[in-house]
């Protein structure tokens, strides 16, 4: 039986959507039925400009955006967000809190969930932002999944780069001028193979 896996994202500058590509990627080499959804950007355009990410969202443009009332269709939730001081922007708070009908019927109860994150130097907040992102699982009633150790790439001292074992990431720069390398990549491919085994899984009973 096929799991179904639901990338959701919110990208500024591009980072947290190719690394949002490598989880989807990762779970349909492992047999999953992928959506790869966004969730919208909230700041007008012309504070976009102002950033310099109007170009850069222009790229991920064509996914389409998510639905939180639909949260319930998949197997396994994968969400995807940039940190904001150690947590995530408020463009995912506000997608987040729009699913308290699920909470209440506890329709996301029993369905995996995992994170991934950037952030733009070494030490910004990756793990917090993904452990602040598993209180919203826990509350959901869902079964956190990171990256075990058996992934090599999490252990990669050959160079600066992102990777947890609470979920994948990378370092974008203090600029946006830094994209994710192989080996971040490739921590991303194997949460979602990872994801979507343990999802299915489950899904069997």
């Amino acid at each position: 039986m096929a799991a179904k896996v639901h990338v959701i994202f919110y990208s500024t500058y591009g980072h947290v959507w190719k690394l949002a590509e490598a989880v989807a990627e990762g779970a349909r080499a492992a047999g999953a039925d992928v959506q790869l959804l966004r969730v919208a950007e909230t700041l007008p355009d012309d504070v976009l400009a102002k950033m310099g990410a109007a170009d850069a969202q222009k790229a991920f443009a064509h996914v389409p955006l998510a639905d939180p009332r639909k949260l319930q269709e998949a197997d396994a939730i994968v969400l995807g967000a940039p940190t904001r001081f150690g947590s995530v922007p408020a463009q995912m708070r506000g997608f987040l809190d729009n699913t308290g009908g699920q909470w209440v019927s506890g329709a996301l109860i029993g369905k995996v969930g995992s994170a991934f994150t950037s952030t733009a130097s070494q030490h910004g907040g990756q793990e917090t932002t993904l452990l602040t992102l598993s209180t919203y699982f826990y509350h959901m009633g869902m079964v956190i999944v990171g990256v075990p150790y058996s992934v090599p790439e999490l252990t990669n001292l050959d160079a600066v780069g992102g990777g947890t074992p609470y979920g994948a990431s990378t370092i974008s720069g203090p600029k946006g001028e830094r994209q994710p390398t192989a080996n971040d990549l490739a921590v991303a491919r194997a949460q979602g193979k990872h994801v979507a085994g343990i999802a299915a899984k489950l899904a069997a009973g």
